[in-house]
């Protein structure tokens, strides 16, 4: 199976337990790699035959915008899920990064893969 990705997706939402943080929109950056048979697309040079990878993070990037969630945890999970039933991948590995949320840390977030490669 090929892999589709989109790299260092960053996105402003409400997202966090902490009362200033439901109030103050911070960033969020998505890895997402997504499986998806390229070979007819490859053979005829037609984008028909692809994953069309700017719907996906157009359709990401607003319902990332309008959510408002307390845990990473539960948004991973919703991308995730959004990408699986409406762009029929048969897998999915969504990273998402909260820069920043742990003083001392580069790197903080949650990694969730669904579906079969």
């Amino acid at each position: 199976m090929d892999i589709i990705f989109l790299g260092g997706l960053q996105i402003e939402t409400i997202i966090g337990i902490f009362d200033w943080e439901r109030e103050t929109k911070q960033t969020v950056i998505l890895d997402i790699e997504m499986a998806y048979d390229i070979q007819k697309a490859a053979e005829t040079d037609d984008i028909a035959y692809t994953l069309d990878y700017k719907a996906v993070s157009k359709r990401i990037i607003a319902f990332v915008e309008a959510s408002n969630y307390f845990l990473v945890e539960r948004l991973t999970v919703e991308i995730a899920d959004i990408i699986l039933n409406e762009f029929n991948v048969p897998w999915v590995k969504v990273t998402l990064n909260k820069k920043g949320a742990i003083r001392g840390a580069s790197d903080v977030g949650i990694i969730v893969e669904r579906g079969r490669k």
